[in-house]
C-alpha cells in the first residue's frame, strides 16, 4: 500500500493545544468497525459499551521528564538532549541538538553539574548514546532537572505535567504519553469496575518514534522503532478467561493493542512476556486478541492510523475522520477520543 493512502487534510486549530478540565468531558465519536456508523458521544458515554464479564486493558507506563537543557562543558555551547531509551543503569540512547555540536567524547554539564554525560557513540540515525554520571538518584534528579517532552505539534505550554499522564500511570520509562487513556478518571474507571468489567495493566514504554513519519512510499517497506513492553501471567489469565466466555477484550490506545498482539501466538491466545518489539500493523493484518479499540485521532500518514485502518476499514476510517473534522472534535494527544467497536 502506499503512504498517500493514508493522508487527510486537517485544519491547524483543530490541533488540541492544551487538555480539557476535566478528563472525560471529552467527545468520543464511535465507530462501527463493519458497517462504518458513526455515533456521536462524549467519553464519559463510553461506560454503556462495556457488557458484564468484558476486560480493558491499560498501558500503566508513565512519562518520565525526559528533556534536558544543557552545555559543553569545554565551550559552553547550549544542548538539549531527549531520553530516548534506557540501555542500563547510566547509559542512554538520546537525541541531540545541535548535533554537531555533540560528538564522540564531549562532556555534557545539565543542573551546573548536578548531572554529566559523556557522548560514547553515535549510531547511525543520528542518536547518541551518552554515559551519565551523578550523585544520589537518577530519577530524582530528573525530576528536578527535565521538563516533559511534549510532541512537537503542542507549541502552548503544559501548566499542569500531570495532565500528560494517565491517572493509572505507574512505572516510568515514556518519553511520550499513551494518550488515548488521558481521558480516563479514576471515577470513571470505578463505574466501569462496577459494571463487572475487568480492568488489567501491561505495561509498553512508548518512545518518540511514534511520533517518526513514514518516509517511504511503500508502507510495507517501513521500518518500524522498537520499544520495551511487559505483559504478565495475571494479564494472559484474564484475557482468556473472557475468550472463554464469548467476552470482548477493549485496548486502550496503540500501544496496548500492539502489546496484546505481539504477545498473541493464535486467535484468543497469548503468552505472557517482556522484551522489545517492533510489530508494525497495517491493512491486512489479522487481529488474535482485540475486539475494539479505544483510541485518539492520529496524525495523517502515521503508522498509528495505519493500525486503526487495518482494525476496521482504511475507506471507513477516512471517512469517520471527515466525519470529526466538520463536527470540529479535538485532534492529537490532548484532543478527542474515538471508540472503534
Amino acid at each position: 500500500m502506499n503512504k498517500k493512502d493514508f493522508f487527510y487534510k486537517l485544519p491547524e486549530e483543530l490541533i488540541a493545544q492544551t487538555p480539557l478540565k476535566n478528563r472525560d468531558d471529552s467527545r468520543l465519536l464511535v465507530l462501527d468497525k463493519l458497517t462504518g456508523h458513526i455515533t456521536h458521544k462524549y467519553f464519559k458515554d463510553i461506560i454503556n459499551y462495556f457488557n458484564k464479564g468484558d476486560v480493558l486493558i491499560l498501558n500503566n507506563t508513565r512519562v518520565i521528564p525526559a528533556r534536558l537543557y544543557g552545555s559543553r562543558k569545554d565551550n559552553l555551547s547550549k544542548i538539549e538532549i531527549l531520553l530516548l531509551k534506557r540501555l542500563n543503569n547510566n547509559d542512554w540512547e538520546v537525541l541531540v541538538r545541535p548535533g554537531k555540536k555533540a560528538r564522540v567524547g564531549h562532556i555534557l554539564i545539565f543542573g551546573e553539574g548536578l548531572l554529566v554525560g559523556e557522548i560514547k557513540n553515535i549510531l547511525d540515525n543520528g542518536n547518541r548514546i551518552i554515559n551519565f554520571r551523578y550523585e544520589g538518584i537518577f530519577e530524582e534528579i530528573l525530576d528536578k532537572l527535565g521538563t516533559m517532552p511534549l510532541p512537537p505539534y503542542i507549541k502552548t505550554q503544559l501548566e499542569d505535567r500531570e495532565r500528560y499522564q494517565t491517572v493509572y500511570s505507574k512505572i516510568e520509562g515514556s518519553a511520550a504519553a499513551p494518550t488515548a487513556g488521558l481521558h480516563f478518571t479514576k471515577e470513571l474507571m470505578d463505574k466501569i469496575r462496577d459494571k463487572g468489567v475487568k480492568i488489567g495493566f501491561i505495561t509498553l514504554h512508548v518512545g518518540l518514534g511514534t511520533f517518526r513519519p513514514v518516509k517511504v512510499e511503500k508502507i510495507e517497506e517501513h521500518e518500524m522503532h522498537s520499544e520495551y513492553y511487559e505483559i504478565s501471567q495475571e494479564i494472559v489469565d484474564i484475557i482468556h478467561n473472557a475468550k472463554l466466555n464469548d467476552k470482548k477484550v477493549f485496548a486502550v490506545g496503540t500501544t496496548t493493542v500492539r502489546t496484546l498482539e505481539t504477545a498473541a501466538y493464535d486467535i484468543g491466545k497469548l503468552r505472557p512476556n517482556s522484551g522489545w518489539t517492533d510489530i508494525f500493523i497495517y491493512p491486512g493484518y489479522k487481529f488474535k486478541i482485540v475486539d475494539s479499540i479505544i483510541t485518539n485521532f492520529h496524525l495523517p500518514e502515521s503508522t498509528l492510523l495505519m493500525l486503526v485502518s487495518a482494525f476496521s476499514d482504511r475507506k471507513k476510517i477516512l471517512y469517520a475522520y471527515q466525519e470529526a473534522i466538520e463536527n470540529k472534535y479535538r485532534f492529537f494527544s490532548f484532543g478527542d477520543a474515538m471508540l472503534i467497536d
